[in-house]
């Protein structure tokens, strides 16, 4: 009789420890399903945020011009075009030229668009019907070029502000794109070593990568500000900005996000982890 109660004891304590395992093992699957979920999503983000930035920095309408359309055989509008084209034109030339040919910006180019009935730029005889679409591209020493107080016064002083502002809104963004790639290569390699923890470094790379973009993005509309400040937009003409610069706005709110579920994830697997770890040891 008693060997019948201590066996039937322990078929009991065995049943309820299986019990237990299955549970844990249950819960264990259930966060591992809902950590992997939060990490694809800030994967999926994270690969957005890179494309809307990298289409951001290529593409050259972070500010657009809207001009009406100039008169034909202007010798003015061929000044204006020539001196555009020139590699010695400063920031009063290249500007003149966008306000009044809607004219288009971007981190690394600028560029005027011709009407093609324009003879001095195109030939009467020529029959396209489109217009044509002219850029010069800013070279390293045009970027990192001190401002003028007055623009194209080269006696007027230095403008510090609008010097580092127009340097920062081109470094930038290279720096948050720079970031993303080296949170996902090591994303990548916590994929391979099948560990969420080392997501908290592409976590806190993607929350820098966004506050750079977003400093990029405060730098180019402070720039712009200034600049309109010092060179007044002509009559009729109006500005505003470009769909490049929508793309660098809605790239740093993904790259927050993608921040959030990163370090999320790996910090509460990590955390839960340690306490099943020490249940089973209990």
């Amino acid at each position: 009789m008693g060997c019948c109660l201590f066996q039937c004891a322990g078929d009991r304590l065995e049943s309820k420890t299986s019990v237990s395992v299955a549970s844990w093992s249950s819960l264990n699957a259930r966060m591992d399903n809902r950590f992997a979920t939060a990490f694809v999503i800030a994967c999926v983000l994270s690969l957005i945020s890179t494309i809307y930035m990298a289409a951001s920095i290529g593409t050259d309408f972070w500010y657009e011009y809207r001009s009406p359309v100039q008169e034909n055989s202007s010798d003015l509008n061929k000044s204006i075009w020539t001196d555009f084209a020139s590699d010695e034109a400063d920031e009063k030339t290249y500007n003149d030229a966008l306000f009044r040919f809607n004219g288009t910006m971007g981190l690394w180019r600028r560029c005027i668009t011709i009407p093609q009935n324009t003879y001095w730029y195109s030939p009467p005889e020529r029959t396209e019907s489109f217009d044509v679409t002219k850029c010069m591209s800013f070279t390293l020493n045009e970027q990192f070029m001190e401002k003028f107080v007055d623009p194209g016064n080269h006696n007027s002083g230095i403008d510090l502000l609008r010097t580092y502002l127009w340097r920062c809104q081109f470094l930038l963004p290279f720096v948050s794109l720079g970031l993303m790639c080296f949170g996902a290569v090591i994303g990548f390699c916590a994929c391979i070593c099948r560990s969420l923890y080392p997501t908290i470094a592409t976590g806190i790379l993607h929350l820098l990568a966004g506050l750079c973009t977003l400093g990029s993005v405060s730098c180019y509309v402070a720039g712009i500000e200034l600049l309109h400040q010092k060179l007044e937009l002509p009559e009729n003409v109006s500005g505003e900005f470009g769909w490049s610069f929508c793309l660098a706005c809605v790239s740093a709110p993904l790259q927050f996000m993608a921040s959030a579920l990163f370090i999320w994830a790996a910090h509460t697997n990590r955390k839960e982890y340690t306490l099943m770890k020490a249940y089973r040891v209990a």
